[in-house]
């Protein structure tokens, strides 16, 4: 059995999905979906993770609108640009990419944008409703590996999963999600918690989301255990032609060993959260269309 869990493919699968249904809706003369990308000052990583994201709005039909603003904006400027696209008929869901200049706060601006639109499922609505019985829409991360734990049928049925991380748009979202399910048990683990190979050794399924490289190492799993390393980050690596490479949270080649499953970084999580931001447009369009 090959035990990569392939982001890439199932996003790939997911885009197709989502591009023969935009099709049809062309082939009605029906609007397409439209989203817009708010991007603040000239932050490198998030350059490269907006024109993802903007490849992957054109590679299915989506209609994107890039918006790209000078570092030393005011918030109540940015606060005035959100007011503006809430209020636009004919745009579905719009983004604004993180991080922000320090001179803005986050969660003003999170908490300013329309839930209806809110493509990245980062309002307290949206994150909200994983608990109700009428999802919303749901935060991308979440969403993704929801989605590749459902496609790769990974049996949760009396299990034990740890996550790692307790972020409120990341790891305390995919616990909601997760614990919606019944079946399984979720421990949340933060910076504080003590004992964490004692949580992670009897963990079936393993869910990183912190940011720090090789956190979870082979000493730290067990035999036949599950991984799904959310986190990325940037590591210095002489043999790259950029002095770097891009790994997890996990110390994969020696965790790989033990796994029955594992998503690899790049190539995992990171497509699928894309992907998510697609389907999340597409579910606001409808609800636009509707509504």
């Amino acid at each position: 059995m090959n035990k990569i869990i392939d982001g890439l493919k199932i996003s790939s699968d997911i885009k197709k999905e989502i591009k023969d249904e935009i099709s049809l809706i062309k082939q009605r003369g029906d609007r397409v979906p439209s989203l817009s990308i708010v991007l603040v000052g000239n932050h490198s990583a998030s350059s490269i993770y907006v024109n993802a994201k903007i490849r992957a709005c054109e590679e299915v039909g989506i209609n994107v609108e890039l918006i790209s603003l000078n570092d030393n904006i005011l918030e109540l400027e940015l606060l005035d640009l959100i007011r503006k696209l809430n209020n636009k008929k004919s745009l579905d869901g719009f983004i604004v990419q993180l991080p922000l200049p320090d001179q803005i706060n986050v969660q003003n601006v999170i908490d300013s944008i329309n839930p209806d639109k809110d493509v990245d499922g980062f309002t307290n609505d949206n994150i909200g409703s994983i608990t109700s019985d009428i999802k919303k829409l749901l935060p991308a991360t979440g969403l993704g590996v929801m989605t590749l734990i459902e496609r790769y049928k990974i049996d949760l049925e009396s299990k034990s999963c740890a996550i790692l991380g307790s972020s409120r748009n990341v790891g305390a979202a995919i616990a909601q999600m997760l614990m919606q399910r019944e079946e399984v048990t979720v421990t949340v683990c933060n910076s504080k918690t003590k004992n964490l190979k004692n949580i992670t050794k009897k963990a079936d399924l393993i869910i990183s989301a912190v940011g720090k490289p090789n956190l979870v190492t082979s000493e730290m799993v067990k035999d036949g255990v599950v991984i799904i390393d959310v986190g990325i980050s940037r590591v210095r690596d002489k043999s790259k032609k950029s002095g770097f490479k891009i790994v997890g949270d996990v110390d994969y080649d020696n965790v790989f060993a033990k796994a029955s499953m594992i998503t690899p970084v790049p190539g995992g999580v990171g497509p699928m959260t894309i992907a998510s931001l697609i389907q999340n447009t597409l579910k606001a369009h409808k609800n636009n269309e509707e509504g």
